[in-house]
C-alpha cells in the first residue's frame, strides 16, 4: 500500500471516529472565521485548558474583526496578558485592519489570501479554510505531522520545514471538501492531542488507525517522529529592580524591537549584583536600602532567563520610569509572564 492510498484508508476512519469522539471545545460551536483564527493564534505552544478562559474573555470583549481592529493596543495587550508571545496578538490586530480595510469586516476565503496577512502562516490559514469554509485544505502542525508520519513510518526530520510542507501537499491530495474538511482538519488534531501522544505516551490500543499503522506494525512507534537536535538555549543571568517610593514601583517600556518588544517590564541589569552595589548605581532615587526579594526562571524559544530580584526603597521618583501602585499594575499594564513572580508578590 503507498502512502496515498494509507492516507486515503485512513480519511474514513478519521471523520467516523471524531464524530463520535469529537470535545467540545468553544471554538467548535458554530465556528466562524474569525473564531477559528482566534483560537488557533492563542493555541500556538499553549494547552487547551490554559486557552480556554482567555478565548471567551477575547471574544466577548471583541466578538468581531471590527473590534479587534480598534481597540487600543494597550487594552489589548492586557487582555493577552499571560498567554505570552505578544507578537502573536499584535499580528493579529494588524491582520484585522487591514480585512477591515481591504476585505469589508470579513476574513478571507483562500489559503493564499489568508496566508498575507501578518501573522497567518500555512497551518493558521489551511485551519481557518477548512474548519469555517469547508475548503480542501489540510493544517498540519506538530500533532498532525506525528500522525501522519507514524501512520506511514516515515522517518523524515519532523523540524525539516520540507516534512511539513511535503506532508501538507500528501494531505491536500486526498482532502475532502464541506463539512467533512473541517471535521478531517479537527480530527487530526484531536488523534494528535488525545491519542497519538509522544513517545511511550501514545494511546496505540485506542486509535481508530492502529490496523493501518506502519509504526505499531513495525514497533517503532516511540521512534517516531524523528527530530533532528535542537540547539541549546542561551543562558542570560538578570537582576530585576523593584524600585518602590511611596507605595508605588517602577517600570518601563522596552525598545519596540526584540524580546518583548514594547512591553512593560521592571527595571533590570545584565548579570547578577548584590543588593549593596545597586545604591551607588541608583544615587539619584536616593535609595535608602536594599534587600532580595526571590528568584525565578523564564524560557522563551532561544533564550533562558535567570533572574534575582532585588527591592530597593527609594526616596525619590525619577522620570526615566512610569511609577505605579501593585493594583494599577495588575489592573492596567501588561506585564510579561518573565515577571509574573513579582507582580504576583509586590
Amino acid at each position: 500500500m503507498t502512502d496515498p492510498e494509507r492516507l486515503a484508508a485512513a480519511v474514513p476512519l478519521i471523520l467516523g471516529w471524531h464524530r463520535q469522539n469529537r470535545r467540545p471545545l468553544p471554538w467548535r460551536d458554530s465556528p466562524t472565521a474569525y473564531g477559528v483564527w482566534v483560537s488557533e493564534v492563542m493555541l500556538q505552544q499553549t494547552r487547551i485548558e490554559a486557552v480556554i478562559p482567555y478565548y471567551l474573555r477575547f471574544m466577548e470583549r471583541l466578538p468581531d474583526v471590527s473590534a479587534l481592529a480598534e481597540i487600543p493596543e494597550e487594552e489589548l495587550l492586557k487582555l493577552w496578558e499571560g498567554l505570552g508571545y505578544y507578537s502573536r496578538v499584535r499580528n493579529l490586530q494588524k491582520a484585522a485592519r487591514i480585512i477591515v480595510g481591504e476585505y469589508g469586516g470579513e476574513m478571507p476565503r483562500t489559503v493564499r489570501a489568508l496566508r498575507a496577512l501578518p501573522g497567518i502562516g500555512d497551518y493558521t490559514a489551511g485551519a481557518v479554510a477548512s474548519i469555517a469554509y469547508g475548503e480542501p485544505e489540510p493544517a498540519v502542525d506538530g500533532n498532525v505531522l506525528r500522525v501522519i508520519l507514524r501512520l506511514t513510518a516515515r522517518r523524515d526530520d519532523a523540524l525539516d520545514p520540507r516534512t511539513r510542507s511535503r506532508i501538507t501537499q500528501l494531505l491536500r491530495g486526498l482532502y475532502p471538501t464541506g463539512e467533512d474538511a473541517a471535521l478531517l482538519t479537527e480530527g487530526l488534531m484531536e488523534l494528535g492531542e488525545t491519542v497519538c501522544l509522544p513517545r511511550e505516551a501514545a494511546k496505540c490500543g485506542a486509535c481508530p488507525l492502529s490496523a493501518l499503522c506502519l509504526a505499531r506494525e513495525r514497533g517503532v512507534t516511540c521512534e517516531l517522529p524523528l527530530r533532528s537536535p535542537k540547539k541549546p538555549r542561551r543562558v542570560e543571568e538578570r537582576t530585576v529592580l523593584l524600585l518602590v517610593c511611596g507605595g508605588r514601583y517602577a517600570v518601563r517600556r522596552r525598545a519596540d524591537r526584540g524580546l518583548l518588544a514594547g512591553m512593560w517590564e521592571f527595571p533590570n541589569l545584565e548579570g547578577f549584583h548584590d543588593p549593596d552595589s545597586l545604591l551607588p548605581l541608583l544615587g539619584e532615587l536616593e535609595p535608602v536600602r536594599a534587600e532580595p526579594r526571590g528568584e525565578a526562571k523564564h524560557l522563551f524559544t532561544h533564550v533562558e532567563w535567570h533572574m534575582r530580584g532585588v527591592r530597593v526603597v527609594c526616596a525619590r521618583e525619577s522620570a526615566d520610569y512610569v511609577w505605579r501602585t501593585p493594583e494599577e499594575l495588575r489592573r492596567d499594564h501588561a506585564i510579561p509572564s518573565a515577571f509574573r513572580f513579582w507582580t504576583e508578590s509586590i
